[in-house]
């Protein structure tokens, strides 16, 4: 009773195709067999930014342009005081 026999997991085989249906059976292997190959892609990859991964082996990246910033975005704003009212 420790081990199960090759009968005892064809029959679980049997009654999970009945409940789920071969199509989702099939899209759930897919999407499985998908998700371990974008791991071991990323595994490769070695934590190499996504843009760095399209262009490995091609020209060296080229710097992003400057970004416009408003003149007040980098200056302090004071901070708002705001009185709590309770509902009576």
């Amino acid at each position: 009773m420790g081990s199960f026999s090759i009968w005892h997991w064809l029959i679980v085989l049997l009654i999970v195709i009945m409940i789920f249906g071969t199509k989702k059976l099939k899209n759930i292997g897919t999407d499985l067999g998908g998700a371990v190959k974008g791991f071991k892609d990323g595994m490769k990859d070695g934590g190499a930014s996504p843009e760095q991964a399209a262009n490995a082996g091609t020209a060296p990246p080229q710097t992003p342009p400057a970004q416009v910033t408003s003149p007040t975005a980098h200056t302090a704003q004071a901070p708002i005081d705001v009185e709590v009212k309770h509902k009576s």
